[in-house]
């Protein structure tokens, strides 16, 4: 009865687990519970955080990965891959480690790292990318409505195209957010002929931007910002230290990620 039921419902609390077996005439404790599913084999993890999916979204993700363009890796060449991401200065520095013998050496200077109480906020950045390395990096100042979000586009997006020369044909890749969406910002890419990938709602696996502000979350922990313009100013040197090379990898591999999403049905995946 519990692997039955831990199978259907892998969300399933040992509580429940216990009252199921209770109403079934068998008591155990929690204890026998957690026993007896690793000694199945199960063991309790964090369940992962994904966006909500819907039907909609399933079969537009499905239809995405199963288009006829994606045999031919040329086609993820000729992408500019955008996003927005946040960098937070506050708990940046708490995600590094020491090495220590003994519990009182703790607060010992050489096993602690220095905050300061002023130290806490983020910034928004909105950053773009291709095979052939990464583009501008840009600070959002304020509530980002489609006119700012044009105007990022006019000083970011079109510049860093001509200095990764993308040449003829290149296609721009943002996510479906209102704003990405509005009236004002579908004129003003029509305007300037900037073709668009048509983006299935709710796929940031799909992006492979994503692995690139993992990688500069990482480089700039190590830097320990002390303020926000400190934040903003290292941010933008490590991304314009990420080699071209993991650039060119995250396109060259782009096809797993479609071959993950059929596997899948549809359904998030581990990208």
């Amino acid at each position: 009865m519990i692997m039955r039921t831990v199978r259907n419902q892998p969300r399933t609390p040992r509580e429940d687990l216990v009252n199921n077996l209770k109403a079934a005439g068998t008591i155990v404790t929690k204890k026998t519970i957690g026993n007896t599913l690793r000694r199945e084999g199960l063991k309790s993890c964090s369940a992962r955080k994904v966006p909500l999916l819907k039907k909609a979204h399933i079969h537009a993700r499905l239809k995405f990965a199963n288009e006829p363009r994606n045999d031919s890796e040329d086609n993820w060449v000729k992408v500019l891959w955008s996003d927005e991401t946040k960098m937070e200065l506050s708990g940046i520095n708490s995600t590094r480690r020491v090495w220590r013998r003994r519990r009182n050496a703790a607060y010992d200077p050489k096993n602690t790292i220095p905050t300061v109480k002023h130290g806490g906020g983020n910034i928004m950045l909105w950053g773009c990318f291709s095979a052939k390395g990464t583009g501008q990096l840009h600070r959002l100042k304020g509530t980002m409505d489609g006119a700012m979000y044009c105007q990022i586009l006019g000083e970011n997006l079109l510049p860093s195209a001509r200095a990764l020369k993308m040449g003829r044909g290149w296609v721009f890749q943002h996510d479906n957010d209102p704003k990405h969406t509005a009236k004002a910002t579908k004129e003003w890419l029509k305007k300037k002929h900037i073709k668009v990938l048509e983006w299935p709602s709710q796929s940031p696996d799909l992006n492979p931007i994503e692995n690139l502000w993992r990688e500069l979350k990482v480089r700039v922990a190590k830097r320990q910002p002390r303020n926000l313009n400190d934040l903003e100013k290292i941010c933008k040197e490590e991304w314009d230290k990420i080699p071209p090379e993991m650039c060119a990898n995250l396109v060259a591999n782009y096809k797993k990620r479609l071959t993950s999403v059929i596997a899948n049905k549809g359904f998030a995946t581990k990208y």
